[in-house]
């Protein structure tokens, strides 16, 4: 019996081409046995694909509707093969990954060595910076970002949430009072990242579409959180970070959480990014897949030793 599949490729290589036999030539296949897989598609479909001349085929009105399912189906079955083929291929060469500067230090360089062990053919490089990168100009292959998504043709997987926090030390909070409402904070000495407009050092914003804008004042901005985090700790102010960078020093009693009367904003949460390639290659699925079965649990840095 012949081959279904190859008979729905040898029928749209020769719709395509006009003739069975450059079908043929482009699949390897004989003349002949190109003649065959046609005669046998029409013979199960009870229809004529082709009419045929000594010159030129055509297709009938049958044909044209069958080669629109081929034309959408054939890919697919290309596609789901080459998936499955490529998890035999092993993960290797350099993976070169771009990562924001305190969560890589913290929560993603702890995580290589299982990495390694895993896939020992694989190389990293870790970029650890703050400022966002272009994937494509830098040769990057992923990179993790926290933050709201901007449109981009970027590939994206959501590893965890991110949620926000306005923390200060007891020692500042004894000083200079506890603000319970975000117009408070103008009386405060609100120490800005300034990487972010929405964090910065002239505004924060407050509520899940950051609709509450909150102008503010301080005398120290950094774009790098666990910089605010070490002058907080020290008494010198308000800070509004991701929980992941305030973890530790709340559960080290060194920062507390100052609760207001609107919500925090909606980060938008934490992904892994990487090109719009249809097939990454093992290296980049091999991280992509690891990173996040690593966040899918409890958090590291709902941890008391975060």
């Amino acid at each position: 019996m012949l081959d279904r599949i190859t008979g729905m490729r040898v029928f749209a290589r020769a719709a395509s081409a006009g003739s069975l036999s450059a079908a043929a030539r482009h699949l390897g296949l004989s003349p002949a046995m190109a003649a065959k897989h046609v005669d046998a598609l029409e013979a199960r479909l009870g229809v004529k694909l082709f009419h045929r001349s000594t010159r030129r085929l055509s297709l009938t009105a049958a044909g044209n509707s069958y080669l629109e399912a081929c034309l959408r189906i054939l890919p697919e079955i290309d596609e789901a093969e080459a998936s499955v083929a490529s998890q035999r291929v092993e993960a290797s060469g350099l993976l070169r990954m771009n990562v924001p500067l305190s969560f890589g230090t913290r929560f993603i360089a702890p995580l290589m060595p299982r990495f390694s062990r895993r896939h020992p053919a694989v190389k990293v490089e870790l970029g650890l910076t703050d400022s966002q990168v272009d994937l494509v100009d830098g040769r990057w292959d992923l990179a993790v970002r926290i933050g709201r998504l901007t449109d981009s043709p970027l590939q994206a997987r959501r590893l965890a949430d991110c949620p926000m926090l306005v923390c200060a030390s007891p020692g500042y909070l004894a000083e200079h009072g506890v603000p319970r409402r975000v117009s408070e904070l103008t009386q405060h000495n609100c120490l800005g990242y300034s990487l972010s407009t929405l964090l910065g050092g002239r505004e924060w914003a407050f509520g899940p579409a950051a609709e509450v804008r909150v102008r503010i004042e301080g005398n120290l901005v950094a774009n790098n959180g666990a910089a605010l985090v070490a002058a907080a700790v020290g008494d010198q102010g308000l800070i509004y970070q991701p929980q992941f960078i305030v973890a530790a020093a709340l559960s080290r009693g060194e920062l507390v959480v100052v609760e207001l009367d609107q919500p925090p904003l909606g980060l938008g949460g934490i992904h892994v990014v990487y090109p719009p390639d249809r097939r990454p290659p093992a290296k980049v699925r091999a991280m992509i897949d690891y990173l996040a079965d690593a966040f899918a649990g409890d958090l590291p840095w709902n941890s008391p030793r975060a």
